[in-house]
């Protein structure tokens, strides 16, 4: 990992060399460009979630919330999964099915491994789920999760005081360059191998580097609004990345859009858990990621969070925001279940071990100043067979509708 820091903090005429090298690790469908050329046609963004109105449009159509607005990109997401079922009928009528086609299969794998190892050494009980995956979707998975990795380590890692917005812009082209068959090193193959066969959308990788872009040059949050916004670029993106590698069940009555809701929806809970849990180590940081308007009306202000006492008024604080956070949390598991059957633990795991960390931030009497609220090594391992347990159970469709859209 830190030679994709050093990389994006000085690039070297290495580049070229180091992507030519790795160019014909990845294969390039028909039905893979077909995509990218209408995803390029259909929206052209800019520095926001969407693409730039026009002045005329502004006026004519009010402000949205970040709800709406992140809702776009689950609809457009739901589209692409859509489109690639008619594209891969007409690929392998066609006789453009790549699986074959590579001829460097001991180096794609290496790749993928590496990515495994990543895995395992920073989320063990997320790589563990995987392992019931089938191999491709674990494996992809495994190559999400790294480039996230990374991505965050940009602005919390070691070398994070050398990051600048230009660093994250070359990240950022970077990822263009993976998008369209052009991998750096051996983690980026392995990406982009991933988005080669799953229909999976650049916006949310775009999305996060914006989380990151943010993390930069803002540290308050004036109204839940914006906090929402931060939470999907920086985790809930992650659900809307990994939705099209894990499945939706065959025989699920659900809507796309409203399984990919779930996900985004537990991404959000899980970032707001972070959030809940870190509140004494930002504040000592500068940053303060809570509600400035639900603060005041709560009493508070920027300086009690400082001092970090626990008071009357912070208990009642910090009820309301564990209660939000558990309504997304309710939010997703309607939609866990909706998963191909194999994808199912590792979601539920995670799930269920974040809920588990609101319990904490309780028993400790809501000092998330000073104590860390964290789940031990025999909760972890007692939430494992319950989250099997229900990855097994088929249960019914909670977002089920008249017919599957």
């Amino acid at each position: 990992m830190a030679g994709v820091l050093l990389w994006v903090i000085c690039p070297t005429e290495n580049a070229s060399f180091a992507a030519s090298s790795l160019l014909s690790l990845v294969p390039k469908s028909c039905s893979q460009e077909r995509r990218y050329s209408k995803v390029c046609s259909r929206l052209k963004f800019s520095t926001g979630v969407f693409a730039t109105a026009s002045l005329s449009s502004v006026v004519a159509n009010p402000p949205r919330s970040s709800e709406e607005r992140v809702y776009e990109v689950v609809l457009k997401q739901a589209a692409l999964v859509k489109e690639q079922k008619k594209e891969r009928i007409s690929d392998v009528i066609a006789g453009n099915d790549q699986s074959e086609s590579m001829t460097r299969g001991d180096l794609l794998n290496e790749a993928y491994n590496r990515c495994g190892d990543v895995c395992a050494e920073y989320a063990k009980t997320f790589y563990l789920g995987t392992l019931l995956m089938t191999p491709e979707r674990r494996r992809a998975v495994w190559a999400i999760y790294v480039w996230c990795r990374r991505t965050d380590e940009l602005v919390d890692g070691p070398n994070a005081s050398h990051i600048t917005p230009k660093a994250l812009d070359r990240w950022e082209q970077r990822l263009d360059d993976l998008f369209e068959g052009r991998p750096y090193d051996m983690y980026d193959a392995a990406l982009s191998i991933t988005v080669s066969k799953y229909p999976v959308d650049i916006q949310p990788f775009k999305d996060m580097i914006n989380g990151m872009r943010m993390d930069l040059k803002k540290s308050r949050y004036k109204d839940f609004d914006e906090l929402y916004l931060y939470c999907y670029y920086v985790a809930g993106t992650v659900g809307l990345m990994s939705v099209p590698v894990m499945g939706i069940a065959p025989d699920s009555k659900a809507s796309t859009e409203s399984v990919y809701s779930a996900a985004l929806a537990l991404g959000i809970a899980n970032q707001l858990t972070n959030i809940l849990r870190d509140v004494g180590e930002d504040a000592r940081r500068g940053r303060i990621y809570l509600p400035q308007d639900e603060l005041a009306q709560a009493g508070l202000s920027d300086e009690d969070i400082f001092k970090g006492k626990v008071t009357d008024k912070w208990r009642s604080f910090m009820r309301g925001q564990i209660k939000r956070a558990r309504m997304f949390f309710d939010e997703a598991e309607k939609g866990v279940a909706e998963l191909n059957a194999a994808s199912r633990w590792p979601v539920w795991a995670s799930l269920l071990l974040y809920k588990q960390i609101l319990d904490a931030i309780e028993v400790n009497d809501y000092d998330n100043f000073t104590k860390r609220a964290y789940v031990g090594k025999a909760k972890k391992f007692a939430s494992l067979p319950i989250a099997y347990g229900r990855a097994l159970m088929l249960g019914s469709s909670k977002l089920a509708e008249p017919a599957r859209s």
